[in-house]
């Protein structure tokens, strides 16, 4: 068993004390921990604990009771996506514990604590940083299926079966209802102005680069106000949500066997949230190898949309979806994460933002003039 524990902190880390770290997991495990190794994911194991920086997710092996397992620590860095201050890391890591065992196949959480100065593990009325301990679960990010489809058109059985699974999956969470109207408007005012959402994004952006100007993320960013107003009070179609439900948060192993990773922002939401989150991923892929929906992507793009419409009959989706579409696409447009994306892809990407600001029911058989 491997678990992760998410620092969430400054820059400067204080030096983590070996007793202290066994210390901690002795209590928590109810039995004397000896820590066997640590390294940085990825890389080889250490008895060394020099060298630990925050955001860097770190594997502690140990052993307890006659068992060896494994744990990884990770913190997060302030940033000015909504994390500038160490409340805001704190709220993150306290809803992470709290809310990641209640969701099914996603990967456990364990605990939650925080460090001091000196780098001693304590109640958190004395924090400096908090941390996360969850469950460590192998596989590989289902992003390396659609990165490797990039050059192959093969559309194998495994790669219709996953983007299968993948609705069917959120087809059941979705399911899951809770009165509570208060919620859903929080849920799409965190849409709009969330430091992690379309806002904070928009802040992000450095305007100049290629087309990209400060009129035309104004627009966008109106737009987006006037899609609040449209959504906001359709509180009845809260449900459980993951939230951030991206390929890289999805590992695969044997077939369709999988864990989800990370869930954000909420227990509850809309669920064209996660709808929009892996669709626009199988449309982003698509257009840097074709620049359109064809091909592989095409057909799994297909196939995720119409078994999860299938199964729901959520018609409603395709007037509410819109805005979430732009906020995924305004992730995947910017180039602080794909500086290297051809200007032609990017403009595409903005095409679709740009036409679904005004687009009042979405079509899925349009994504091309949308794109267009």
């Amino acid at each position: 068993m491997v678990l992760f524990a998410k620092f969430r902190g400054k820059q400067k880390m204080p030096a983590l004390k070996k007793e202290s770290l066994e210390k901690y997991f002795s209590s928590l495990y109810k039995g004397q921990v000896h820590i066997i190794s640590i390294s940085e994911i990825g890389r080889a194991e250490t008895e060394d604990l020099k060298g630990f920086g925050y955001g860097v997710p770190y594997i502690l092996r140990f052993s307890v009771n006659n068992e060896v397992k494994s744990v990884v620590l990770e913190t997060m860095s302030p940033n000015s996506f909504g994390h500038d201050h160490f409340s805001d890391r704190a709220q993150n890591l306290l809803w992470n514990h709290s809310s990641f065992n209640r969701l099914p196949r996603h990967v456990r959480s364990v605990d939650v604590g925080a460090f001091t100065p000196e780098g001693n593990i304590i109640s958190a009325g004395e924090a400096e940083e908090f941390f996360i301990v969850t469950e460590f679960a192998e596989g590989k990010g289902y992003n390396k299926d659609l990165e490797s489809l990039l050059n192959t058109e093969r559309s194998e059985v495994l790669d219709e079966a996953r983007a299968k699974a993948l609705a069917e999956y959120i087809v059941s969470i979705h399911k899951v209802k809770i009165n509570a109207p208060h919620l859903y408007t929080r849920r799409i005012r965190d849409l709009i102005g969330h430091g992690e959402c379309i806002m904070g994004l928009i802040d992000n952006y450095k305007t100049g680069y290629e087309f990209i100007t400060e009129e035309l993320l104004q627009k966008i960013e109106e737009g987006c106000v006037r899609w609040r107003w449209k959504i906001k009070g359709m509180g009845n179609r809260l449900c459980q949500v993951h939230g951030d439900f991206h390929p890289w948060n999805i590992l695969f192993r044997e077939g369709v066997d999988y864990t989800v990773l990370d869930r954000a922002r909420g227990e509850w939401g809309e669920p064209a949230d996660d709808v929009a989150t892996m669709a626009i991923n199988y449309i982003f892929f698509s257009i840097q190898r074709y620049g359109r929906l064809e091909g592989v992507f095409e057909r799994l793009f297909n196939i995720f949309w119409e078994t999860y419409f299938n199964s729901t009959g959520d018609d409603e989706m395709l007037k509410v979806i819109q805005p979430f579409f732009i906020w995924r696409g305004l992730v995947i447009g910017n180039p602080l994460w794909y500086p290297s994306l051809p200007v032609d892809r990017r403009r595409k990407l903005f095409n679709f933002i740009e036409n679904l600001l005004g687009e009042d029911k979405f079509r899925p058989e349009r994504v091309n003039e949308y794109l267009g």
